[in-house]
């Protein structure tokens, strides 16, 4: 995910600002992820906080507007978003602006979908929703003014491979000098992990995302990704005694959503393309773009991957991939799963994308990884594979 470089989303295709639902859609998933990020039962007492009550209102009025019946309080209206799909709500949307199933709340936990934080993160200009942007410049700026390359990759890479840390490991990190650039910005995101992780005197990670898991009163696991949540029950991961971690630290929870989820995908494809004998770069040039590709006869592929659960916000967030560092093919890349979840994800996101970007074709990260062994056999390359008699 090559960090957001604006604030608002290109209109182009289907003109989506004509339609009323769209600023309340945008304000209302700003507002859920205030409430989540507030703690304690003030959150829920009048005064609510502004966005909270500017949500509420303007969803009452778009209801009588239509006819309809409105939410009569702001827990009902958190009902609604765990209970009725966007699709179904009375409100004026574009057909492609959700799915048949897509809801603004996790019906387990009420804590906000993807869905939700992507409506926030393209429409809105909160301060708390641009948390995760703000953070990625910062450390592209303090890297650049270094002059250090290195730490911005082991910047990313951290935020990707290690949301959670122990005190041991948290002195660590402190101690590794690449990192020196981003110092005093780590000991900023990651942050004390309340008690409701723990399950007795353990604290549990998933064996998938790597993120904590919040322990549920039936003796299982909720895991706060959406994505992972579809793949079935979440695998185990590490156990972390309380008496062990000192004071367990984790990301804040906008990078957990934006950049650790989505670079999971990034550094999956990596590993994958690694394993195929290909030279691989991450975030090359200070994040231009994710991924760099070389193959054995200097063909290059600039890759930039992206995990997003809706296709048209993702068609219309689309751009060129940048030229430097330099590149023979590019390409957009989303997971396959991504695809496998959402029918048409991928003729969605073409009738939204600009006309500017209508030459970087979007693929899974399946049909990169058989694109990759196909030119490996033409050019006299070998997979890894093969080489170990697994074809």
């Amino acid at each position: 995910m090559t960090a957001p470089t604006d604030n608002g989303m290109p209109r182009h295709g289907t003109d989506w600002s004509a339609h009323r639902g769209i600023p309340l859609m945008r304000t209302l998933a700003t507002a859920l992820t205030v409430l989540d990020a507030a703690t304690g039962p003030e959150a829920f007492s009048l005064p609510y906080p502004p966005e909270v009550q500017r949500a509420l209102d303007r969803t009452v009025l778009a209801c009588l507007e239509r006819g309809a019946q409105p939410p009569v309080s702001l827990p009902d209206l958190l009902s609604w978003c765990r209970e009725r799909p966007v699709a179904d709500w009375p409100v004026d949307l574009p057909t492609e602006a959700a799915g048949p199933d897509d809801l603004l709340l996790d019906p387990e936990s009420s804590r906000p979908t993807e869905l939700c934080y992507e409506w926030a993160e393209q429409f809105s200009d909160s301060a708390l929703v641009l948390y995760d942007r703000e953070i990625i410049r910062a450390a592209l700026r303090l890297c650049r003014e270094y002059g250090e390359e290195d730490a911005y990759t082991e910047f990313r890479r951290l935020l990707v491979t290690r949301p959670v840390l122990t005190s041991a490991e948290e002195w660590a990190v402190s101690m590794d000098h690449v990192l020196d650039p981003v110092k005093e910005l780590l000991s900023r995101i990651y942050r004390p992990v309340p008690d409701s992780y723990l399950r007795g005197d353990v604290y549990t990670t998933c064996g998938r995302c790597l993120t904590l898991l919040t322990p549920l009163h039936d003796g299982g696991w909720w895991c706060e990704r959406d994505r992972c949540r579809r793949r079935g029950r979440p695998p185990v991961g590490r156990r972390i005694p309380k008496e062990e971690a000192g004071e367990l630290l984790q990301l804040a929870r906008p990078l957990r959503q934006f950049v650790t989820g989505p670079g999971q995908a990034e550094v999956h494809l990596e590993g994958r393309l690694t394993a195929l004998g290909l030279k691989v770069r991450m975030w090359p040039a200070y994040d231009a773009y994710d991924v760099h590709v070389t193959f054995p006869d200097g063909w290059v592929w600039a890759v930039d991957v992206k995990d997003w659960a809706h296709p048209a916000f993702l068609g219309r967030a689309a751009r060129p991939v940048p030229q430097e560092p330099r590149y023979d093919e590019a390409f957009w890349v989303v997971p396959q799963d991504r695809v496998d979840d959402r029918p048409g994800y991928i003729a969605t996101y073409e009738r939204n994308r600009p006309a500017a970007a209508r030459r970087v074709p979007l693929l899974t990260d399946t049909q990169l990884l058989a694109r990759a062994e196909d030119r490996l056999a033409r050019v006299g390359g070998t997979t890894r594979r093969e080489e170990t008699g697994d074809a």
